[in-house]
Order: C-alpha cells, then sequence, then structure tokens
C-alpha cells in the first residue's frame, strides 16, 4: 500500500509541477534558515557548559548606586577573593583574572604579537577545565613568571607545540617568562577567550576601589549560589563600608553558563552575547519557517477543486477515509522530504556567508553527522505532517456525490482561512521591512553622530616597551616633522573600545571636601590631546608644560561632571584622588572641556575627569593624519617607531574603527535580520504567485466571457489583483503599529538614538505593496492576455 501510495504522490507531484515546485523551494529555503539559525542558537546556549564544574562555577559582579550616580561592574578588585572565601565556607576554590597580560612575545628571532593573554591565580585549572596537551596543571601556574600557551600560539613560537615547555619567552619589557604548559585551543563557546595563561603573583594586592580583576568562584558540591547571595550583604558592612561610605551596594553571583547570554555589565572580559537576540533570531526564522507552511497549505487547499473526482471515484469505489488520509499526508511528507533535502544542499552552500555574517565558525557535522541527519528527519517528518494534516482531513471529507460533480459545497470558510493565512505571511513580512529599515537608519546615525570630536583619519597605536615610553617627547617631535602628520598627542588609554576605566575621587562641595567619593571616568592624557583630537575648551585653560604643577596638581573636566556636582564655577574647585591603597592628592580644576563621548552611543556620556599621565604611563599615541596620504604617514610612523623600538612594529588601530566595533553586534543583527526579511517576503511571494496562477487558472471561462463581452485586459487584470491587494493591505495595517513597537523597544539599547521616523513605516507598506502587485500582476496579465477561444472550449 505503500508503494501504492508513493506512485500516486510522484505522479501528483509531476502533474502539478509548478505548484510542487513553488512548494518545494518555499519549504527548502525555510528549512534551510530555520537549521543555519538552529546551528547559531545551539551554539549560544551552548557557552562555558564545557567545564566539568560548570553547575559550581558562578562568578562576581556588583552594583552600586548613591544620589547622582551608580555602578554595575562584571570586576571587582583583588582583596575580593581571599575575603570571600574567608568569610564563606560554601566557597571551595577563587580565581582571579587580569586581562591585560598581552604585547609582543619574541623567542629567539620569531616575534608574535599576543595581545588576548591574561595573568590568572595558580587555582585557575582547579575551577576550569581547559585541557592539557603537556605540561602538569596543578603546578604550571604556581611559580612566578609562568605562562602556559594555547596549542596554535605555542606553534607560531616554536613551530610543534611539544618543544615548547620548559622554553624561556620574552615579552618586550623585557619581561622573561618560563612555558609551564601548552593547553588546546580555548573552544568558541567560551566567554574567556586567551591565547596563553601568566601566573598572577600570589600576593598581589590592590585598593578595594581598583576594580581591574575577574573573580570566580568554585562552591562546593551541594552549596545553592542563591543562598550563599542572600548571606552577601553582610559583605559590604564588613569589608567595604569603610573604604566607599555610605551607598546602596549588592553583590551577584553570575552562574557560569549565564554569563554569556545574560550579562551586559560595564567592562565585560569579552564581549556577550545577548538572550534577546536570541529570541529574535528564533521567532524571525520560525516565521520564515511557517510562511513556508502556510505556503503548503494554501496552495494545496486551493488545488483541492482539482482533486474532488478523484476523491469522489475513490470513495464509490470502497476506500476508507483513513486510506485517503494515508494518501494526502504521503503527499505531504514526500513534498516535506523533497524540501529537507533542498534545504539541506542550500543549508551547506550557504554555511560560509552565514558564518561570515553571523562570526562564527559552525558546521553542518559540530553534533555529528548522525544527529544532524537524524535531527533533520524528524524535523522534516514534523513539518511534513504539521502542514500536510488540515489538507488531508479536507480532501478526504468530501462526500462521495457532491465530489463526483465536482462540488465543494460551501467554500466560504476555506476561502476566509487562505484568506487570514494570506494576511499572516505579509503581516511577517512587513513588519520585518519595516524592522531591517530602522535599524539600517540607526546604524547610519551612530556612524554619522558627532561625538564631540573629530575622529576622522586619526589612528593610535601602543608603545610597548619603557623605553619608547620615556622618550615618548622625542617620538613625538620627530613623528611631527613629517608633513603626513598633523597632531600628535599621548594617552594612557585609546577610546572608543569602551574600557576606559572608571575611578572612586572626591569632589569639593561648599569649600568642603566630602567623606564620600563619586565614581568617574578617568584616564590621563598630555597638553596636546586636545588639539590633537579637536577637542573644545568650554572654559578655563588647557594642561601645559610650562607648568610642572600641572603633573599631579591640575585636573580637567567635562561637562557632563560640572552639571552633576552642581558647580557654578568648576574653575579652582579641588578634587582628591586615590595615589594608592591609602595614599591621597589633591588637584585643582583648570578647564572644562566639551561632552565627547569615549564609549560607543550605547552608553550614556558620564562625568569625566582628564588627568596628565606620568612617563611611564604613556604608552597609547593619537596620531593625526592629513586626509589623503594615509598610506605615506602609515609607513613614516613605522619608520620613526623603529628607531625608538627596533624590536617591535606599531599596531594601527583608527579611531572611526574602534568606535564602529562596538556597534558589531547590532550590524550582525540587522543583517541577519535582513537576510530573513528577504527569505519571508521570497517565500510569501511565492505562495502569492501560486495562489494567482490558481484563480486565474480557476476563473479561465469567466475571463474569456468577459474577454468576448469586451472587457479589457487592463480590467481583467484589476478584477483578479484587487482581491489580493485587499488582503495585503490589511496585513499593513496590522503589521505596522507591531514594527512600531518592536523598533521602539530595540532604541532603547541605545543611550543616543534617532526618533521613529513614520515615513520608514510608509515605504515598508509601500514596498511590500508593490512587492504583492509585481507578483500577483504577472499571473494576471497572463491570464488576462490569453485566447478567450481556448479559454471557452470544454474541459
Amino acid at each position: 500500500m505503500i508503494r501504492n501510495y508513493l506512485k500516486i504522490a510522484l505522479r501528483n507531484l509531476w502533474k502539478n509541477r509548478l505548484f510542487s515546485t513553488l512548494n518545494i523551494v518555499g519549504m527548502g529555503v525555510g528549512m534551510a534558515a530555520v537549521g543555519l539559525m538552529g546551528l547559531y542558537i545551539a551554539h549560544e546556549l551552548s557557552y562555558d557548559r564545557f567545564h566539568t564544574n560548570a553547575d559550581r562555577i558562578v562568578r562576581v559582579a556588583h552594583y552600586a548606586s548613591w544620589p547622582g550616580g551608580n555602578l554595575k561592574l562584571a570586576p571587582t578588585s583583588a582583596p575580593y577573593a581571599d575575603a570571600l572565601k574567608s568569610d564563606y565556607p560554601e566557597i571551595e576554590k577563587t580565581v582571579r583574572i587580569q586581562p591585560e597580560g598581552g604585547g609582543i612575545i619574541t623567542y629567539k628571532d620569531k616575534k608574535v604579537e599576543a595581545n588576548d593573554i591574561f595573568f590568572a591565580d595558580k587555582t585557575l585549572f582547579d575551577v576550569f577545565t581547559f585541557p592539557f596537551l603537556y605540561g602538569n596543571p596543578a603546578t604550571a601556574l604556581a611559580q612566578p613568571q609562568s605562562i602556559v600557551l594555547t596549542k596554535s600560539l605555542a606553534e607560531k613560537l616554536f613551530g610543534d607545540a611539544r618543544k615548547a615547555v620548559g622554553q624561556p619567552i620574552e615579552f618586550s619589557n623585557n619581561f622573561v617568562n618560563t612555558v609551564t604548559g601548552v593547553i588546546d585551543d580555548v573552544p568558541s563557546n567560551s566567554h574567556l577567550q586567551f591565547s596563553a595563561l601568566r601566573s598572577l603573583p600570589a600576593n598581589y594586592t590592590a585598593g578595594w576601589q581598583n576594580f581591574e580583576l575577574y573573580t570566580y568562584l568554585l562552591l562546593t558540591k551541594g552549596s545553592d549560589s542563591e543562598a550563599l547571595e542572600a548571606k552577601l550583604p553582610g559583605f559590604y558592612t564588613k569589608h567595604l563600608k569603610k573604604e566607599v561610605g555610605e551607598l546602596s551596594y549588592r553583590m551577584e553571583l553570575q552562574p557560569l553558563p549565564s554569563i554569556h547570554l545574560h550579562s551586559h555589565l560595564d567592562y565585560e572580559i569579552s564581549p556577550n552575547g545577548d538572550s534577546k537576540t536570541i529570541m529574535i533570531f528564533a521567532i524571525v526564522s520560525a516565521l520564515v519557517l511557517l510562511i513556508a507552511g502556510i505556503n503548503y497549505v494554501n496552495l494545496y487547499t486551493a488545488r483541492s477543486i482539482t482533486r474532488t473526482r478523484e476523491v469522489g471515484v475513490r470513495k464509490a469505489i470502497g476506500s476508507r477515509r483513513g486510506q485517503l488520509i494515508g494518501q494526502f499526508m504521503t503527499e505531504s511528507l514526500l513534498m516535506a522530504f523533497l524540501a529537507g533535502t533542498v534545504g539541506l544542499i542550500l543549508a551547506n552552500a550557504l554555511l560560509p556567508w552565514f558564518n561570515e555574517l553571523a562570526d562564527r565558525s559552525l558546521s553542518l557535522s559540530h553534533y555529528g553527522w548522525f544527529i544532524t541527519l537524524t535531527s533533520l528527519v524528524l524535523f522534516t517528518m514534523l513539518l511534513g505532517v504539521g502542514s500536510g494534516l488540515y489538507p488531508a482531513l479536507l480532501l478526504s471529507g468530501f462526500r462521495p456525490v457532491t465530489a463526483l460533480r465536482g462540488q465543494l459545497g460551501s467554500q466560504l470558510g476555506k476561502v476566509r482561512l487562505r484568506q487570514s493565512l494570506v494576511v499572516f505571511q505579509f503581516v511577517a513580512a512587513v513588519t520585518l521591512i519595516a524592522c531591517s529599515g530602522m535599524i539600517y537608519r540607526q546604524m547610519s546615525y551612530v556612524q554619522a553622530k558627532n561625538l564631540g570630536f573629530n575622529k576622522d583619519q586619526v589612528l593610535t597605536f601602543h608603545l610597548e616597551n619603557d623605553e619608547s615610553r620615556r622618550q615618548v617627547q622625542s617620538l613625538k617631535e620627530e613623528l611631527q616633522k613629517s608633513p603626513f602628520i598633523e597632531e600628535v598627542a599621548a594617552a594612557t588609554n585609546p577610546i572608543g573600545n569602551n574600557n576606559i576605566g572608571t575611578n572612586g575621587m572626591f569632589f569639593e562641595q561648599n569649600g568642603v571636601m566630602p567623606t564620600e567619593t563619586q565614581v568617574v571616568q578617568k584616564f590621563s592624557v598630555d597638553s596636546d590631546y586636545l588639539n590633537t583630537l579637536q577637542i573644545h575648551l568650554v572654559k578655563g585653560r588647557n594642561f601645559s608644560e610650562s607648568f610642572p604643577s600641572d603633573a599631579l596638581g591640575a585636573v580637567l573636566v567635562n561637562e557632563s561632571l560640572v552639571q552633576k556636582m552642581g558647580w557654578q564655577e568648576p574653575i579652582g574647585k579641588r578634587v582628591k584622588y586615590f595615589l594608592g591603597k591609602d595614599q591621597t592628592a589633591e588637584a585643582r580644576v583648570v578647564g572644562v572641556v566639551n561632552d565627547f563621548h569615549t564609549y560607543s552611543l550605547q552608553h550614556k556620556i558620564e562625568p569625566l575627569v582628564l588627568q596628565m599621565p606620568a612617563p611611564s604611563e604613556k604608552d597609547n599615541l593619537y596620531v593625526r593624519l592629513r586626509p589623503e596620504k594615509t598610506k605615506e604617514a602609515l609607513a613614516y610612523i613605522s619608520q620613526v617607531y623603529h628607531k625608538f623600538d627596533p624590536s617591535t612594529s606599531p599596531s594601527f588601530h583608527f579611531l572611526d574603527e574602534n568606535f564602529s566595533k562596538q556597534y558589531k553586534a547590532e550590524q550582525k543583527q540587522g543583517q541577519v535580520l535582513l537576510s530573513f526579511t528577504i527569505l519571508a517576503v521570497l517565500i510569501a511571494c511565492l505562495g502569492l504567485f501560486g495562489l494567482a496562477a490558481f484563480a486565474a487558472e480557476a476563473r479561465t471561462k469567466e475571463i474569456g466571457v468577459r474577454k468576448v463581452l469586451g472587457a479589457s485586459v487592463g480590467s481583467v487584470v484589476i478584477m483578479l489583483s484587487k482581491d489580493f491587494t485587499r488582503l495585503v493591505l490589511l496585513a499593513i495595517v496590522i503589521g505596522l503599529p507591531i514594527a512600531w513597537y518592536l523598533t521602539g523597544q530595540w532604541l532603547q539599547n541605545f543611550a543616543y538614538h534617532i526618533d521613529i521616523e513614520w515615513w520608514i513605516f510608509a515605504l515598508a507598506g509601500l514596498l511590500a505593496m508593490s512587492i504583492a502587485l509585481i507578483t500577483v500582476s504577472f499571473q494576471s496579465v497572463k491570464a488576462a492576455l490569453m485566447n478567450p477561444v481556448k479559454s471557452l472550449r470544454t474541459e
């Protein structure tokens, strides 16, 4: 019987080649989209779950608020780990990670730049699972100046990773480390991404307010992180209150597997994903598949008029309803399996493009071909049954007498269903088009917005060794001799990377220095910084080399800090800051600069303090290049830099690229959404094309009669198109408010964003209507131009 079902199914597919092709291609595209997105979502959900103790590892994060300010930080300070372990027996081990261990590595005549190196406590391998290839994990980071390399970095330096253990390597500051181990490369689904680990001194410490380390805890078996977190308010009273004063403070223990998708704090150790993005992508891919399934249901039910006599004959000769359902379900499953084959081929072909789009390295065999193919078969069967069940029940339910006459009885309910499904398809399409348009507009806005300084033609590069930093003034003077270079400045950080950092400082109020700190952004710049970045000085004066006291006794502040402090006359106000754990120094405000963005536009401009750097802190140069002379300027900078540091080469980063990188996640979201929007519209149009073709076929004789009676081609086209036009108009009316709400929610991710613009939604509706009309008109014009003599012939 199954054999007969298959033979009949194949005959019907071949007989109705147009509709079969539309269904198979539409479902295949939908399955490919869902398959690729399923791989992406599975990868995102798997982050950090490969660690043996993943369910017992938590990261310490903290939140604080006070009148006029707040913080939400992923890093903590050095004393946290020991204090937590001492106070709470639920903690078995702690490990601290400091991400600033990178630089130029030299081994004999080889030099490798590796900026993704962490300092870590010796307990790291007791807490996390990073498989060792060579060396002993128990002692690998126990001794000072030890380093553990990943396999890839070991092969770059030594050719053969087996030769690495025991070898000395040198960083650019003449700091020698001994290789004590080689581990496998860090999996891509780890939120800790590094190429090497260096030993953090066992006695490493700093002040409670120096938030520069990431603290992870391994809890004892059976311990509950939520119960432990409930005990943590006492930690503030015991250790922090005397340091930071009276404020609202809360510590959080973040389960390791939740960090990647659910943690969005300041100074994350790596770019995280977003559970909202995963949900959006899942919904969008499901919509694409649902639209493909709706096509199948619509086209199958629409074609039912041509199979009524077949059903009548089958019932007349004794076929039971169950047998007819089996026949139609076989056709549905066959079509689904053909679509699955098309989907698998498409997914494999599009995977390199999707990997580039999603910035991942996914493969169809990532979980093994058996699991992949088994999942495909099960999913295909589910899709075949789900999309074929209603048409099978509909067709098998015709009464024999009615069916043999070629009648279907009342079709109003079935027509309404098909119309509702078409409306749903275009609601989804219109919503996706409008959302894609708004994302494109916001991305254009953030790229073009005035940041309070001129970021064009400005590059930064890091000075790798102490000797070049001590000669930074000579280096600047040498660079400024070039006609390709306009300005040069030195600072402690490049801006635009969202990692400037915060400090607790005291600010004079009404002539009195308060006892509580205010957390502000702080970094150090020299006297040429404002001119190089073309930052406007609002009040007072700039730093000056003519005033030696400026080195420690002067600060510049931005307008946001002046507003926050409520200063009417900021010049001369006192500022007290920490030099070390217990030492403080005092400076005075000598100038106020306009607000400028040190972070991307997802972040609001925060109060900022600028100080002059010590000679050893001048480790980043900013260089403004003359337009159209970039290539010559880079060559000159490299040549000059080599005179001061022959052992390394500068790594250039342009400021506009620094800021652009911070929008990478949103840009990827927009690109993925646009791609799926195109797919959704394409699949919806395939269905609309099929329905239009069927409508024209069903009304062939009517069209012939109308033409004989004098109807024009235009009137026939309008007659065939108007029903579909009404449906698309209804979809636009429903879809645009949904898109308005969704884009409004998405824009809240940005502290600075565009207003919701009505014309984008009007354009989205117009575009959807135009696409629908073009799709329907193709078949309508074809039917209208048909010779009426042919259309009026008997069947």
